[in-house]
């Protein structure tokens, strides 16, 4: 392609990936070619994190090349912690760059904001397919941002739950959550409340200290872990991440980012990447904890699905 990259808008990449169920087959061969090691065809380091201490902000690099989908791409992500309540800026931003693996050339930049969202989102639908107890009626989610949006999106699609409940450090979000949604959704003043009895929980939380409690958690309960991104962040307490079966996205990434794989000592049990390929079993029966970081391949994968389709329609 000559010329220069297109520019693809959040609108549009909104667009082509809807439904969100269109992502969940390419993440789940990408997950498993990522846990097959060199012949999986997946390069990806661990993400490069720059700190912004003036501005307490951060600055992700996430590359990554899948030989399966022929697609090279990179993420360029920025978080920052402590945005005044009246911004109307979001917490995190994320734009991708897709280039042409045969010669390098950058065919497009999108906006990655979307693709975070519902790449993040499916990704722990796939983990909690194969890992919640096979009777799950109720789903708790705590925190009431971007990410717990998509997540209510896909997991009401791909599962039927009676209940489902939220929790948010400001009931205020908590409360325009549930009234924005479609369907019933019982807004909680605990986290307590929130997850006595959960068969699946879901904590996308700004928190930087443990605000799910083992002694809360109903045992055999599945827990997607998606928050605390950094080595001294946590969310899930000592007794959560120590009476589970934990999986994770990345061992390598968990083992240098995670604070609540790292401070708790917990052993990971298997990737989720190892459970799609069948060499790993779903223990269903126990306590499960899927601590998703995140991966570039992911973005990868969204990204040139996107690109596909746009560039086959445009």
């Amino acid at each position: 392609m000559s010329g220069s990259p297109a520019f693809l808008s959040a609108a549009e990449v909104e667009r082509f990936l809807s439904p969100s169920s269109l992502l969940l087959p390419p993440l789940e061969k990408a997950l498993a070619n990522f846990s097959s090691g060199p012949e999986g065809g997946v390069m990806q380091p661990v993400r490069t994190v720059v700190p912004v201490a003036k501005h307490r902000g951060f600055l992700g690099v996430m590359p990554a090349y899948s030989a399966s989908e022929d697609a090279l791409a990179t993420k360029l992500v920025t978080f920052y912690e402590d945005l005044s309540p009246t911004s109307t800026v979001p917490s995190h931003q994320a734009t991708v760059l897709l280039f042409e693996p045969t010669n390098g050339s950058l065919l497009v930049v999108m906006d990655g904001s979307v693709i975070t969202a519902k790449r993040t989102a499916a990704v722990s639908a796939i983990a909690t397919k194969f890992l919640k107890p096979p009777s799950s009626e109720v789903l708790c989610i705590l925190g009431a941002g971007v990410q717990a949006y998509s997540h209510y999106e896909i997991f009401t699609e791909q599962f039927s739950f009676k209940e489902v409940r939220i929790w948010n450090r400001t009931k205020k979000n908590a409360e325009k959550f549930a009234q924005t949604v479609k369907g019933d959704v019982r807004v909680c003043s605990s986290v307590q409340e929130a997850v006595t009895g959960a068969d699946v929980i879901i904590t996308v939380t700004m928190a930087t200290k443990p605000i799910l409690f083992g002694e809360w958690v109903k045992p055999g309960a599945h827990i997607n872990a998606i928050g605390a991104s950094r080595p001294d962040w946590r969310e899930l307490d000592d007794e959560v991440m120590k009476n589970c079966v934990l999986y994770v996205d990345s061992r390598e990434a968990a083992l240098k980012e995670s604070g609540d794989v790292i401070l708790s000592g917990a052993e990971i049990f298997a990737e989720v990447g190892e459970v799609v390929k069948g060499v790993k079993p779903a223990h269903r029966e126990k306590t499960t904890v899927f601590k998703s970081l995140g991966m570039a391949v992911e973005d990868t994968v969204a990204a040139k699905l996107v690109y596909d389709s746009w560039s086959s329609g445009k």
